[in-house]
């Protein structure tokens, strides 16, 4: 495969359960990747209450069906994808399918629902999946992931830099130069959007979010329970790490707009997502000449005002912040292209995890294949 120009669909549901997004690729080899159409399909009210009850309340028959209906989804983007780039299934090299993650408890376990085959048949294509599995086998926390396509695709050639991306949960990638394996560090900070967007539909079940950062801007942050959240055992563990909603889900939201009610809660999560951002680049890779945003913390105004402001506060006057969109191409995009990266990856037998972010014992084969 490596040389020849192939067509892929990368996958990704994140923690933020906002959807699933689908990138249509075109690969030439590891360091040559271009994007070529991107589409996002949001999950309805009934499929995230789905998704939701799988982290504590399903049983084994829901779950099952969840398996599929996973896939399913997956491959009504992957038709969307294909039609708005006026491309067809046949022309798919193969299809990297992340699948979505309903349990993710390191060293023991990191567990994703849908059924590849659904997309092999219905595309006649390989489908590469399972892709944290072999990791935390090989001791890792099988997460972060993205940071190996940060270090071949996205980093600068002339300064290190750090990748930001903040989803449900935000995790950074430090490059210290694109192409650069050794020395670049990855790990989750805490909560991206997860708790904020959880702590939005408490104070107000009508809202999905906090567009714009309506809620937040009219709120203040309770600095004493900010200050009592921050010391929180994740945030003082040394990377590699890597976190979920098992730790900043439902119940920790719950527990914070308990304490913090009405908008006040909603600026509190958002303070507890960009100081937790801050410290951890300041006190593990400080060196980091600017800080590269992706994911859906990009559209939340107050975060990313409050994020500079401590970037700045905590690393020093010289460190920008920046959006991966005015640098490469759309950041939604970004993990969704990492994935299908990363089954190039498998398909070439080339290792995808970095250790020094994972904490695997060494560089891994990532992935299962279904055949066509």
């Amino acid at each position: 495969m490596t040389g020849t120009p192939t067509f892929a669909v990368g996958l990704m549901s994140g923690t933020s359960l906002d959807g699933i997004d689908a990138a249509l690729i075109r690969v030439s080899d590891a360091t040559d990747v271009s994007l070529v159409g991107f589409v996002s399909q949001p999950y309805d009210v009934a499929a995230r209450t789905s998704l939701e009850r799988a982290f504590h309340q399903a049983t084994a028959r829901e779950l099952a069906h969840l398996h599929v209906q996973c896939a399913e989804w997956a491959a009504d983007a992957v038709e969307v994808v294909l039609a708005k780039s006026g491309h067809v299934g046949k022309e798919l090299g193969f299809i990297a399918f992340h699948g979505q993650t309903v349990w993710h408890e390191p060293p023991a376990v990191s567990w994703q629902l849908g059924e590849p085959a659904v997309l092999a048949e219905k595309f006649g294509t390989t489908v590469v999946h399972n892709f944290r599995a072999r990791d935390v086998a090989a001791g890792g926390q099988g997460a972060p992931l993205v940071p190996m396509a940060d270090v071949l695709l996205f980093g600068s050639e002339t300064h290190p830099r750090v990748l930001l991306n903040i989803g449900g949960m935000a995790n950074l990638t430090f490059v210290p130069r694109r192409g650069v394996v050794e020395g670049a560090v990855a790990f989750d900070t805490g909560p991206g959007m997860a708790v904020i967007d959880a702590v939005t539909r408490l104070v107000d079940p009508g809202l999905p979010y906090d567009r714009d950062g309506v809620l937040a801007g009219r709120g203040t942050a309770d600095e004493g329970v900010l200050d009592e959240l921050l010391r929180g055992p994740h945030f003082e563990r040394e990377p590699p790490k890597s976190t979920g909603r098992e730790h900043f889900g439902q119940e920790y939201a719950a527990a914070l707009a308990a304490r913090v009610p009405g908008a006040d809660g909603v600026r509190t999560a958002v303070e507890l997502t960009a100081r937790s951002i801050a410290r951890a680049i300041a006190r593990w890779v400080p060196e980091a000449s600017d800080v590269v945003v992706s994911g859906g913390g990009l559209r939340h105004p107050v975060l990313m005002e409050s994020l500079a402001h401590h970037v700045s506060r905590e690393g020093g006057q010289g460190m920008e912040v920046r959006r991966f969109d005015d640098l490469f191409f759309d950041g939604d995009a970004k993990e969704a292209v990492a994935f299908a990266l990363l089954g190039y990856l498998t398909l070439e037998g080339s290792p995808g995890n970095l250790p020094a972010a994972t904490g695997a014992q060494g560089l891994r084969v990532l992935g299962a294949i279904t055949p066509p």
